[in-house]
Order: C-alpha cells, then sequence, then structure tokens
C-alpha cells in the first residue's frame, strides 16, 4: 500500500526544527510522496521551498510542490515552475484554489481553472521528469452543482496531462466509492487517492 504525507510551511522561523523533525519521523514509514503546501499562513515562496529541498535531501520521498492559480498570471507560473524544477523539485500539485472572498470570478490576465495550470506544468517540465497531481471531490465541488461538473473538470485536467488526483476530505468511505464508481464510468483513468486527516481535536474539524 502506498501512503503519501502533506505538510505546511512553518510560519514561524523557530518552528523549522520541529517541521524537519517531523518529515524524517513521517519518511522512516517510506511514503510515495511528501506534499508542501504554498503560501500556507501567508509563508513565501520561499518557505515552501526552503521545506521541499529538505525532503529532497533527507527522505527517500519525493517533494510534491502545490500550485495555485488564485491570483496568477501564466507568466508568473512558467516563472514559478521553472524556480523549482531548478531545484530539483519536478513534482506539482496543480490547484485553481479558493476565489477571494467577495469574488466570484478570477481577476483578469490570471489562470481560471485547474486544467490550464496542469497544462503550463506539463509544457514547461522538460518530458517525463516528473508527475503532476490534481484535485478530485468525492461530494462534489460547492461549484459543481447537481450535473457534477467537477467530474467533467477532473477529465479535462486528465487530458492536460494529470498524472493522479488527491481527493478533498470526505466523512464516509461510501462517499469516496461512489466517486470513483462514477468518475471511471465518465472516463477518468488516473489514480484516485483519497485525503485523510487526523482529527486531533473538535475546533479543528469543525474548522474543516
Amino acid at each position: 500500500m502506498q501512503i503519501s504525507f502533506e505538510v505546511y510551511p512553518p510560519r514561524k522561523p523557530e518552528d523549522t526544527p520541529r517541521l524537519h523533525e517531523a518529515i524524517l519521523r513521517l519518511s522512516e514509514l517510506s511514503p510515495d510522496f511528501i506534499s508542501v503546501t504554498f503560501g500556507a499562513g501567508g509563508s513565501s515562496t520561499r518557505d515552501s521551498l526552503s521545506v521541499l529541498k529538505f525532503i529532497r535531501d533527507n527522505s527517500s520521498a519525493a517533494p510534491l510542490a502545490h500550485l495555485t492559480c488564485v491570483g496568477t498570471t501564466e507568466q508568473d507560473a512558467k516563472d514559478l515552475v521553472r524556480e523549482f524544477l531548478g531545484e530539483g523539485i519536478t513534482n506539482f500539485l496543480a490547484l485553481r484554489g479558493d476565489l477571494p472572498e467577495g469574488q466570484s470570478q478570477m481577476p483578469p490576465g490570471t489562470l481560471s481553472r485547474a486544467d490550464q495550470l496542469v497544462s503550463l506544468i506539463e509544457e514547461t517540465r522538460p518530458s517525463g521528469t516528473g508527475k503532476t497531481a490534481v484535485a478530485a471531490f468525492p461530494n462534489g465541488h460547492p461549484e459543481s452543482g447537481k450535473e457534477r461538473s467537477d467530474i467533467a473538470a477532473l477529465l479535462a485536467k486528465q487530458e492536460a496531462g494529470a498524472s493522479l488526483a488527491i481527493t478533498q476530505l470526505f466523512f464516509f468511505t461510501a462517499d469516496y466509492l461512489r466517486f470513483v464508481e462514477l468518475a471511471r464510468a465518465r472516463g477518468v483513468v488516473i489514480d484516485l487517492i483519497p485525503g485523510i486527516m487526523s482529527i486531533v481535536s473538535p475546533s479543528r474539524l469543525a474548522r474543516v
């Protein structure tokens, strides 16, 4: 069975040693990859890249970098992908990202869909040198409606070159199994990895 983990860049520099220790402990379980969120808590690209490089140098797991469309132009995204590639980071999780509060559409001149970001990554990265993951939604994306347009969006991401999909969190196994059945019936063939988060406190569960 393959497993993977997701970590966040440290919010404060003094938290870095604890994060490094956690990564080393997680690496003992031989995960397939460890993903690093992009800009969590206001952190910069440099914060994410620093964690990815630590994984690259100290773990057998492949480092996987989150990238989002929100507020990102095509040129910005290309520059960012090239920066990561220059540091040996070749695996990405391409996300549209959440719209800023009060906005109903992406700002003009920026990427608006995850499949656009997948295409850009595939065009920029040397062929055969990495994988691109995307998001999937067992209970449907909030904007997908009864027609489950999120499945069509997942197909578009697959067509653009996505290698696998990681699901949003879900509470019931049956939801995931129904989603897999529906996605396969509509032509999705890439791996659909269930996203799991340990419940550590009622308040955190409420935020989720």
